[in-house]
């Protein structure tokens, strides 16, 4: 009786960014090794196949067990007569699609940089780059170590040959391997094959604050989840992506713009579109109104009347000063599905947006999920509920139909 490993039970759980990529994690002598368990199982969960390999000194601080239980599969932790190297790595149809060194030592990135292969891992490495086959490498190691000038001298002289760096978190005298996401949104950039790769994207996203006085403001309920979900997964489709928000996305690769009240983001935009995009997807929940604002804090003690002013439509000055970008506009409305398409196709008419993405407003609302209708210009609507992180795949897979 065939009975597969408990672990693949995980396989695309979370997403199919990685379906059907194979993907060899390298695992050296750092104390960061034991993070690759979680590492692997995370690779899975977005449907990778993953083969570990082990250098001898790895094994002195994980079991290959360990490694086993976390891709399913039996560790490599010798080269033997089943040339393990060249099956993976070798210039053949049934290698692997990336080859992923985390964590990676001083001493491992020494040697590939000077062709030495003493260790399954070196040898790997060896081989998948006679055989062209993209690596990422993720270091750890003391920061003294990492601040060596022959140390950097060789991840220079890597990056270079085209290997791809995932570089440390310098924390408590330490260069320590980033965060499992963060190597992980990297893989999948890396093996994306998206019509958005290369292409320059400016997301807008979350609330605007507009000043009444120096203490309060006028706003809305937009967390900024939604506007953030899609500049991961535009990144993660190999987009250059930039986001105008009042917050901080902290990825390193995507570009944050800070925006508080309408007129920050219109210059935001503004400025920033001057620069050149191919896509502008305004996810914000951009003021409606403005306010003059008091000088000082208003009075409590007494009925206060504020004169809420139209501001203009951002989305109309976009497309009259910008008629080549791809325009992606949200509408919210707190009305029945019949009337929100309704408005959605008007607003798509006004403001000549190529895309509208409509979602009914019920109050306080689950930050993590959406309902959504998807209108797109030929007159398709399409529905899609779930979380954002979902929603936000759906949305750019809409996008992506345009630049195929």
């Amino acid at each position: 009786m065939d009975v597969s490993h408990p672990t693949l039970d995980l396989k695309s759980t979370k997403s199919h960014s990685l379906d059907d990529k194979r993907i060899v994690l390298c695992v050296t002598g750092s104390i960061a090794a034991v993070e690759t368990v979680k590492l692997a199982r995370e690779l899975i969960r977005h449907g990778a196949d993953v083969q570990g390999v082990m250098s001898q000194a790895a094994q002195a601080i994980i079991s290959p067990y360990a490694l086993e239980y976390a891709t399913g599969r039996k560790a490599i932790t010798e080269i033997t007569g089943d040339v393990e190297h060249v099956a993976f790595c070798g210039r053949r149809k049934e290698a692997c699609d990336l080859l992923l060194i985390a964590p990676c030592t001083a001493n491992t990135i020494g040697k590939i940089a000077s062709g030495i292969d003493d260790t399954p891992v070196t040898t790997f490495a060896t081989t998948a780059i006679g055989s062209n086959i993209p690596i990422i490498i993720v270091p750890a190691m003391h920061g003294s170590m990492f601040e060596h000038a022959i140390v950097k001298e060789n991840i220079r002289k890597l990056e270079s040959a085209g290997i791809k760096f995932i570089m440390p978190k310098i924390e408590e005298g330490a260069a320590k391997m980033p965060s499992v996401d963060e190597i992980v949104l990297a893989v999948e950039r890396t093996l994306a094959d998206s019509p958005l790769k290369g292409l320059k994207a400016l997301i807008t996203g979350g609330p605007n604050f507009e000043a009444i006085d120096p203490i309060r403001v006028l706003t809305s309920r937009s967390t900024g989840r939604m506007g953030e979900e899609l500049a991961l997964e535009a990144y993660r489709r190999g987009a250059d992506v930039t986001v105008v928000h009042r917050t901080k996305m902290n990825v390193r690769g995507i570009r944050d713009v800070f925006a508080d009240g309408f007129s920050d983001m219109k210059k935001a935009v503004m400025d920033e579109l001057g620069k050149g995009y191919d896509i502008y997807i305004s996810a914000a929940a951009i003021s409606d109104f403005t306010v003059d604002p008091a000088l000082e804090k208003l009075s409590s003690e007494k009925p206060v009347t504020l004169k809420l002013k139209p501001a203009e439509k951002l989305l109309d000055r976009v497309r009259h000063d910008f008629p080549g970008v791809f325009i992606v506009a949200f509408k919210a409305e707190s009305l029945g599905d019949d009337a929100l398409i309704d408005k959605a196709f008007k607003a798509m008419d006004r403001s000549m947006a190529n895309l509208v993405v409509a979602n009914k407003f019920g109050g306080i609302r689950d930050p993590e999920y959406n309902d959504v209708y998807i209108i797109k210009a030929d007159g398709g609507i399409g529905h899609v509920s779930g979380l954002k992180s979902l929603v936000a795949g759906e949305i750019l897979d809409a996008v992506s139909e345009y630049f195929q």
